[in-house]
């Protein structure tokens, strides 16, 4: 299993912000999602004229993931052009607990300052799960 190197998966991030789809916004946002294997998905925000049809990098990345058959994660990184670091959204929170444990680190930053990252656990980021 590959250790996690936040630095490593927010660059890579950052990297997934720049190809964001953001022209009402102007919001881009990346993400990238390290798998138990090793292998790092990235996602970014894609918006449409529909703002509800609008699709978050988290749930990308994490969708991207899934169909390619992984199921097991380590860790995921947020980047944003903005001028606070990300935080995801309530909706990419929960479908994260689906998949992932407690303790599963979100790390976040902005794009002109990778190493001035926060890191929380998912059961910080979303303390009382829905489940089934």
């Amino acid at each position: 299993m590959k250790q996690i190197d936040p630095l490593q998966l927010l660059a890579e991030a950052k990297k997934a912000a720049k190809r964001a789809y953001a022209p009402y916004s102007k919001y881009r946002v990346g993400a990238a999602l390290l798998t138990a294997n090793g292998t790092i998905f990235q996602g970014c925000n894609v918006e449409n004229a529909s703002y509800g049809l609008t699709v978050c990098a988290e749930r990308i990345a994490l969708f991207s993931a899934i169909a390619a058959g992984h199921k097991k994660f380590k860790a995921l990184a947020i980047v944003a052009s903005g001028r606070k670091a990300p935080s995801p959204c309530g909706a990419c929170r929960q479908v994260f607990a689906e998949f992932c444990q407690p303790g599963f680190p979100v790390y976040f930053a902005t794009k002109n300052n990778l190493r001035k990252f926060r890191s929380m656990p998912l059961s910080k980021l979303l303390p009382a799960t829905f489940k089934l």
